[in-house]
């Protein structure tokens, strides 16, 4: 199975077999939620009990009541259109198995970079890792119940990332807020080789 990489033009690669999605962020923020709301397989998992000793070592304010964590990655799949499927990475929030992350994105041609607005500044690593790597990335703000809302062109403010770069929000636990966060996300990488008039003309790979 070969995957199209960032560098191939996406207006070719919309046409090839499988296209490869990171699905990134910070510890807890949903990123198995999302793969797995999703995903039209059963998704693959590879989570463990969080022990005694992730105490002191992992941040979990905010998310005390997490009992389980990625250790390398989550992987589903979703059929677009006969000839568009995508196989999305689910990467490892915890920053002693961000070594994990290099191996995942080769070959990517995007990223969804989930954010929780009660630790936002737990996506900052993703951001940046994805803006070094000039792999092209939206923002999702997954809702959290009883959590402060923002508007989104605020949580794109304070993190300071490009205003053209989308940012939405979401609840990955629904799989039609996660189709949509995909389908924001092919339509963003669309946009990047295809010239604003022509874009504008061109219909949702996803139907």
């Amino acid at each position: 199975m070969a995957f199209v990489s960032s560098d191939t033009p996406v207006t070719q690669t919309l046409s090839a077999r499988a296209v490869k999605i990171l699905v990134a962020g910070g510890f807890g923020v949903g990123k198995t939620t999302m793969v797995g709301s999703v995903s039209e397989i059963r998704p693959l998992r590879t989570e463990e009990m969080i022990s005694e000793l992730s105490s002191g070592v992992d941040d979990m304010s905010g998310i005390e009541g997490k009992t389980t964590t990625t250790v390398a990655m989550d992987f589903g799949r979703i059929t677009i259109n006969p000839d568009l499927i995508l196989y999305l990475f689910g990467t490892p929030g915890q920053e002693r198995f961000w070594f994990m992350w290099d191996e995942l994105a080769y070959e990517a041609l995007g990223a969804v970079v989930l954010a929780d607005t009660r630790r936002l500044e737990s996506c900052f690593a993703a951001v940046d890792f994805f803006e070094r790597r000039k792999i092209p990335f939206i923002i999702a703000v997954n809702c959290f119940d009883n959590t402060p809302v923002y508007e989104s062109d605020e949580v794109g403010e304070a993190l300071g990332i490009d205003k053209a770069i989308p940012t939405m929000m979401c609840d990955v636990r629904k799989r039609d807020s996660s189709k949509q966060v995909l389908i924001t996300l092919l339509e963003y990488l669309i946009t990047l080789t295809v010239p604003a008039t022509e874009s504008a003309k061109e219909s949702s790979p996803i139907q």
